[in-house]
């Protein structure tokens, strides 16, 4: 793996309270996590990503924490999380926590101090206005949940602002003493062997909220204060950063106008995800062509992380009105599979009818597409999601590992858990788990280790430059390349139902042996390229060439 390890890794998202229960209680844990490391370990994952560990009162599955410097006790102790760390490196695999620090639970000592007294030391850190705001019912991020993001405090006899729920106070990013704050927790997590962070909500971090102004400034400085300090405690450190804003607002984050990479490494690529989202929907590459030729230029270093489903919704907002009614029509049909005005809150195998063809086809061009790849939980073996579940709850069901009661997630009463497993219909843990895929070389299972050891073969991917084959190519056919100093990897998905055959022999002359290695069947030889056979819902990576010095 290079330098910049980040650009070649794999990284696998799941929330610990629904991973492995360990001791019964009905709660995963952090030693049952540890005990799951060899099975991730042979997926592939390189990189684990926990979401909020920190003690909360869990009204927002985690993100209101209440102490930034401990673990929750349902997941243990910080002991049982350093031990984490050790065992994750003996594997060769790194760990990176959620950084929630746009807000903090009401229920966080910080806040209660600060809406006890107008003299508490704690009073600036978070944002208050003496007056109802104008700007009270504007820049909801959850709407239909969601009334206002300023509410007044009785205690306080002051408006305070939440971007998010009223029960997350927003931290006040103006007060130098938040920021010092901040810095000090990313030092304490690095310190213990964190590789970086997830960065919640980061347009929200750098906002410095003026009350009664919906387009208040930003300060994108302290990202690049944010990125110094991190790589000064550790220098292989990572920040991963969530920002879904206007694609000309994105280089910004990851550097200053002078073209330095020095904020953000990595950005997840919403706009990507959406554009795949409607390829898949629409059976028509053309979405992904645009994606490819409108990726902004990242200055050295700059990464961008792919996904299909993360823990959130499946967010369509980037797309127009009609783009997301066409993708609602093909995975969101009925009102109760979507949310917020704006996205899907359903698993990808379900939303592609459980076709193992499609689902196939849909992972093989994330896993090519320029960037890191990012897997939630459970997607390696087809999990589905329980609509009867609130919210974003439904695709945060516990992980299923076998045919025992809990789906193996826990020896608890069923009634204890912390939510329901899945165990009815097609999805139920009886015909979806680990351990029966695990025993099937065919398996979607077996497929994802394949996959995914195909991928760190080829390093172009992850650390090279990626491009649209611009080739006269029969309708639903997606062909792209990615070259880096370690050779070309050549890429052809047909979207469509129709088996077709694709001529890349304009590709000959840098072509050295080339042959499939990774293909949704047999397909023989390559030849000179002239009659690439590709069929409906099918797939081909082709190693065109490879430097001999590597």
């Amino acid at each position: 793996m290079g330098d910049r390890w980040y650009s070649e890794a794999v990284v696998y998202c799941l929330d610990i309270d629904t991973y492995a229960d360990s001791d019964g209680d009905g709660v995963g844990d952090i030693r049952g996590l540890i005990g799951r490391l060899d099975y991730l370990a042979r997926l592939g994952v390189t990189c684990l990503w926990l979401h909020p560990i920190h003690p909360s009162p869990n009204r927002d599955d985690g993100y209101d924490a209440t102490d930034f410097y401990n673990v929750d006790p349902r997941f243990g102790t910080l002991g049982d999380f350093a031990e984490l760390l050790h065992q994750a490196q003996n594997r060769g695999i790194r760990v990176i926590i959620d950084l929630v620090v746009n807000h903090t639970s009401d229920e966080h000592p910080w806040f209660q101090s600060a809406r006890s007294s107008p003299d508490s030391p704690y009073r600036d850190w978070f944002v208050w206005s003496d007056n109802e705001p104008d700007d009270r019912y504007q820049g909801m991020v959850f709407p239909g949940e969601q009334r206002e993001t300023w509410s007044y405090d009785r205690t306080a006899k002051a408006w305070f602002y939440h971007r998010f729920y009223k029960f997350q106070p927003d931290l006040n990013f103006a007060n130098p003493q938040v920021r010092a704050e901040v810095k000090k927790i990313m030092s304490f997590w690095l310190q213990l062997g964190v590789s970086g962070f997830r960065m919640d909500a980061v347009p929200f971090i750098i906002e410095l909220t003026e009350p009664g102004n919906p387009n208040s400034p930003k300060d994108f400085e302290f990202l690049t204060e944010m990125r110094q300090h991190v790589q000064w405690r550790r220098g292989d450190a990572v920040l991963l950063a969530e920002a879904n804003v206007e694609p000309d607002q994105l280089p910004t984050f990851f550097g200053d106008a002078s073209g330095s990479g020095n904020r953000i490494h990595m950005l997840f690529d919403f706009m990507l995800n959406g554009r795949l989202m409607l390829a898949l929907a629409r059976e028509d590459p053309e979405p992904l062509i645009d994606a490819l030729h409108d990726t902004p230029k990242l200055p050295v270093g700059g990464q961008w992380a792919t996904f299909l489903r993360n823990h959130d919704e499946i967010d369509l907002s980037r797309l127009t009105t009609e783009q997301r009614n066409q993708v609602y029509a093909q995975f969101g049909p009925d009102e109760n599979m979507r949310i917020y005005d704006r996205g899907i809150r359903r698993r990808l195998a379900p939303m592609l009818g459980n076709d193992r063809r499609r689902i196939e086809l849909a992972y093989a061009l994330q896993f090519s597409m320029r960037g890191t790849p990012v897997l939630r939980y459970g997607e390696e073996i087809g999990m589905g999601e329980d609509l009867s579940l609130p919210g974003r709850e439904a695709i945060r069901t516990p992980m299923q590992w076998s045919y025992q009661p809990n789906s193996g997630f826990s020896t608890a009463d069923p009634e204890k858990l912390v939510r329901p497993v899945i165990d009815k219909g097609d999805f139920g843990y009886q015909n979806v788990n680990v351990t029966a895929q695990r025993g099937e070389p065919k398996s979607l299972l077996g497929w994802f280790e394949r996959m995914i050891r195909t991928l760190r073969e080829a390093p172009e991917i992850g650390s090279g430059s990626t491009t649209h084959i611009d080739v006269a190519v029969p309708p639903g056919v997606l062909a792209h390349r990615a070259d880096g100093p370690t050779g070309t990897m050549v890429f052809v998905h047909n979207l469509g139902t129709d088996d077709v055959e694709v001529d890349l022999s304009s590709l000959e002359p840098e072509a050295d042996l080339p042959i499939d290695v990774l293909a949704d069947r047999g397909y023989g030889e390559l030849g000179k390229l002239g009659a690439v056979k590709v069929s409906g819902h099918g797939y081909r990576w082709i190693r065109l060439c490879r430097d001999r010095g590597f």
